[in-house]
């Protein structure tokens, strides 16, 4: 069965669904897991209106304590559940392609992922990190898919 799970997060309700959903799952199999963040790199030039404000190092510093408390949430609920978790920051604007380099470099069998179930055109306009990789994934996906609530 799986032995290392990854678990991307946004620190959205659907990314926390699918987190505690991989802890349940691990802690069933004798599995660890591997939660991870992907934060945006600092852009001159961005749709983000906030971002021209801010400074490199602003950036730096708010994705930092946002990816902190992102993945300590899942760490703590893996500790409580008795499942190990380490916990990755990486940077980058391919969040799918970060996703998946992880998966590839900490040796995982598995990746579970949130998903907030758009279909049609709103799925299209909006894009699905989720959709990406599990077009893309050499491993499994398990999506977990959310009530439509961040």
């Amino acid at each position: 069965m799986f032995k290392h799970i990854l678990v991307p997060t946004d620190g959205s309700q659907i990314a926390e669904q699918a987190a505690a959903r991989a802890i349940d799952l691990a802690h069933s199999v004798g599995a660890g897991i591997t939660a991870v963040h992907v934060s945006p790199q600092f852009h001159v030039f961005t749709y983000r209106s906030a971002m021209l404000e801010e400074t490199r190092g602003e950036h730096e510093r708010d994705a930092e304590v946002h990816a902190t408390g992102y993945l300590d949430r899942v760490r703590r609920a893996a500790v409580e559940r008795g499942v190990s978790c380490d916990v990755v920051r990486t940077v980058g604007d391919n969040v799918a392609h970060s996703i998946m380099q992880v998966a590839m470099e900490r040796g995982c069998d598995l990746i579970v992922m949130g998903s907030h179930g758009r279909h049609g055109l709103g799925g299209m306009l909006l894009g699905s990190q989720t959709q990406r990789v599990l077009g893309e994934s050499a491993i499994p996906v398990l999506v977990c898919r959310g009530s439509g609530t961040s």
